[in-house]
């Protein structure tokens, strides 16, 4: 056996999405906004989009470099803030439903992310290994997020007078 996908293989699964088409992803796009926003200085007009998302993708290599254990750095929890913030922000242009993320970690990198509309928790995700946050690649950070976009945003559709409570 040669190991090699058949033809049959090929036809039934989709072909993996190409890099411009991940950057063209709704939740990839909100994530570039926010990062975009905290750059009050301009610092960073001149650098593509890729380039601002490179802090985000760990390859193998970069992450056998992070000790298992750690306190997380202020950079990488601002990352995570902004990822979720952008989970918020493209539930909200999908549901029309303002979406308010919340986070809580200990020192050790351990912890709890909600994100509520009204009196609802649309999602809920428990953190652990912070200081090693980051994906093996754009297709993996683009379906992380999208994940947790498409949990809140059922969510929503199901409980809308909980979310919408005020």
């Amino acid at each position: 056996m040669s190991g090699a996908a058949s033809p049959a293989d090929t036809e039934t699964r989709p072909a993996d999405p190409s890099e411009d088409e991940l950057m063209q992803d709704p939740f990839v796009r909100e994530l570039i906004k926010q990062i975009r926003a905290q750059d009050t200085h301009g610092t960073w007009e001149g650098k593509s989009d890729r380039k601002l998302l490179e802090p985000y993708i760990l390859d193998a290599e970069q992450r056998r470099a992070l000790p298992m254990m750690g306190d997380p750095d202020p950079d990488t929890l601002w990352r995570l803030d902004l990822f979720h913030n952008a989970v918020g922000l493209t539930i909200e242009r999908a549901t029309r439903c303002m979406v308010t993320p919340m986070t809580k970690i200990s020192h050790e990198g351990f912890g709890r992310t909600v994100l509520t509309a009204g009196r609802l928790i649309v999602v809920n995700r428990h953190l652990r290994d912070v200081h090693r946050f980051g994906y093996a690649s754009l297709a993996k950070l683009a379906a992380a997020g999208n994940k947790l976009v498409s949990e809140g945003v059922t969510m929503i559709e199901t409980y809308r007078a909980v979310a919408d409570y005020e």
